[in-house]
């Protein structure tokens, strides 16, 4: 990790009095349950621990498997991704990465999704719409290494596009592996050009491999109703 991780976290943790009114002494208890919920779906709610080393923005790790041939939609996506949980600091990372089965393990039809916190790994989220994915497909015995690089490299902004990195997929498939990065602005062609380049880098990919770039209004229209998995085309 070294030096990877040393930028500091915005200082915006989100809190924001969302009461007008003071709630009855009967109720005050009830309240305090109902802001500890709201709190949870808040932003940038996770901080370091003390000591601890704080990454550039929060992110969120999420996961998610379906069984070919059933009917697909946006729905059933949302019912069947699941988040595992957020962190704030390169130990919070580790903590969950340390206890995760690695991609190349997996079986089936599975995902697993690292996405700045608040951005959900779907194409239609506000902070996605408007953009893009890098997709690279890798043959077998690739995806545990390559996701490992992508995903160190992205925590430790090394894409260097700013606000740009939405977040990172790779998606195990029966015959082949795929990894992708998202960007917010598909329209930017030197910061997409950039993260093609840092890609390529931190994979140690050949000159040779095959690099798509494709929008999410693109991947949108294909679908034409089918289930949105990142990366599946």
């Amino acid at each position: 990790m070294n030096n990877k991780f040393d930028a500091l976290k915005d200082d915006d943790s989100g809190d924001h009095d969302q009461d007008q009114a003071s709630p009855k002494d009967g109720e005050k208890e009830k309240t305090d349950d109902e802001d500890k919920d709201q709190n949870t779906s808040r932003k940038k709610m996770v901080v370091p621990g003390a000591g601890e080393h704080p990454l550039q923005y929060n992110y969120t790790f999420w996961y998610s498997r379906r069984t070919p041939g059933r009917p697909a939609s946006t729905q059933s996506y949302e019912q069947n991704i699941k988040q595992i949980g957020s962190f704030a600091s390169v130990e919070q990372f580790w903590r969950f990465y340390s206890h995760m089965i690695r991609p190349g393990d997996l079986t089936g039809h599975s995902d697993f999704h690292l996405f700045k916190e608040g951005i959900k790994p779907m194409w239609e989220d506000d902070a996605n719409k408007m953009g893009g994915k890098w997709i690279i497909r890798l043959r077998k015995g690739l995806a545990s290494r390559c996701w490992e690089n992508l995903i160190l490299a992205m925590l430790g902004e090394q894409f260097m596009v700013g606000e740009e990195i939405c977040g990172a997929v790779v998606s195990v498939r029966f015959q082949e592996d795929i990894i992708s990065i998202w960007n917010k602005t598909a329209s930017d062609q030197a910061t997409t050009a950039r993260i093609r380049d840092t890609l390529r880098r931190v994979l140690n990919l050949p000159p040779n491999t095959i690099m798509e770039y494709k929008t999410h209004t693109d991947s949108i229209k294909y679908s034409m109703g089918r289930l949105p998995w990142a990366g599946e085309c």
